[in-house]
């Protein structure tokens, strides 16, 4: 069926009923809510920083239109101008003091016009400030955060399928005395609240070296209840017999599970991952405590130190705000179609 086909059906397959309108209504302002905001962040990442002041606001990246003018170094911006005979015309600002300001013509630029401020209105363009992005690179270390971010992500998402890959392989296909006691002790420390363990976690990084690592964030979140629940759950839909097989064929248990289970178990995996890049990659609390030197920073803490106590430039900001969520929302758009699919076959047992 095409989208548009899905998206025009109808509950009678003719004309629309008001369950349809209800329905559409319903949806649409849905969409709004979820999206909007990220819409406008989006749009406001390529505002200037004027135009990120202008009341009321505006949607779309509107700016004051500017031109270069002989002699000056700067582009001036543009008015329009109302002028003694009455007329109106389109002249950048030179200079201003107090009600007045001086105009020039960049065809006559020795002639200088001088108008009350209330006798002109800005000229505005659709304008996409590029720069915002472009001039990161020079704002501040941006590179080294983007790299810190990712390595720390990457590295802590191959790790954590690893270990609960590990350990939800043991507890699912193997039958040891206390069993469940293990697993319903893992599972217990769902109950406690991540900052109790802020201050002990610390004190194990500090003892060992690692901090003001990138290392230093990554192994304390390695190992995860959620996902050595996820994927034993899913791994117990594992046929026991197909093991046994291998086991037959003198497989070793290693190459059981890193040839048999894990393959079979990719859909679990791969929810996990985006689970995984979501935690690491936004996480803020526990690098803040762990790293406080500027190399080492990751672009959440970037961003927090991007804040001034009295200047804030919020286009650089709001640009660096939409570069964070991107490889998330790519990661969620390539591996979403397996997120029903892993939570739907691990709670089959």
């Amino acid at each position: 069926m095409s989208p548009i086909k899905f998206l025009t059906r109808t509950r009678n397959g003719r004309s629309l009923d008001w369950t349809d309108w209800m329905s559409y209504a319903y949806l649409t302002v849905g969409l709004f809510l979820m999206f909007g905001p990220v819409l406008w962040l989006v749009a406001s990442s390529f505002k200037t920083e004027a135009a990120l002041t202008e009341f009321p606001p505006s949607l779309l990246p509107y700016g004051q239109k500017a031109v270069a003018v002989p002699g000056e170094e700067k582009p001036k911006p543009v008015y329009r101008v109302k002028l003694p005979d009455g007329t109106t015309k389109e002249l950048p600002e030179v200079r201003r003091i107090g009600l007045v300001a001086t105009h020039v013509d960049p065809a006559k630029p020795e002639e200088f016009i001088r108008v009350n401020v209330n006798d002109r209105e800005p000229v505005r363009e659709f304008r996409l400030a590029t720069e915002n992005y472009t001039d990161l690179a020079g704002k501040l270390k941006f590179g080294t955060y983007l790299w810190n971010s990712v390595f720390i992500t990457v590295v802590a998402t191959l790790l954590t399928l690893l270990f609960n890959s590990m350990a939800a392989f043991a507890l699912s296909k193997y039958k040891f005395a206390g069993r469940k006691g293990v697993f319903l002790l893992i599972l217990s420390t769902l109950m406690v609240p991540p900052a109790i363990v802020l201050v002990p976690n610390f004190l194990v990084i500090s003892e060992l070296g690692l901090l003001n690592s990138l290392w230093g964030v990554i192994w304390p979140a390695v190992a995860t209840p959620t996902g050595v629940f996820l994927l034993r759950q899913y791994m117990l839909t594992i046929p026991d017999e197909l093991l046994e097989a291998a086991r037959m064929d003198h497989a070793s248990e290693w190459k059981i599970y890193w040839r048999i289970v894990l393959p079979l178990a990719a859909p679990a995996l791969a929810v996990l991952a985006i689970f995984s890049v979501m935690w690491r990659w936004n996480d803020f609390l526990w690098p803040l405590i762990v790293l406080s030197k500027n190399e080492h920073f990751t672009l959440q803490l970037a961003l927090n130190a991007f804040q001034g106590d009295l200047v804030t430039q919020w286009n650089y900001l709001l640009a660096m705000t939409v570069i964070t969520l991107l490889p998330v929302t790519i990661v969620f758009a390539f591996l979403q179609k397996y997120i029903t699919q892993g939570i739907a076959s691990a709670g089959v047992k």
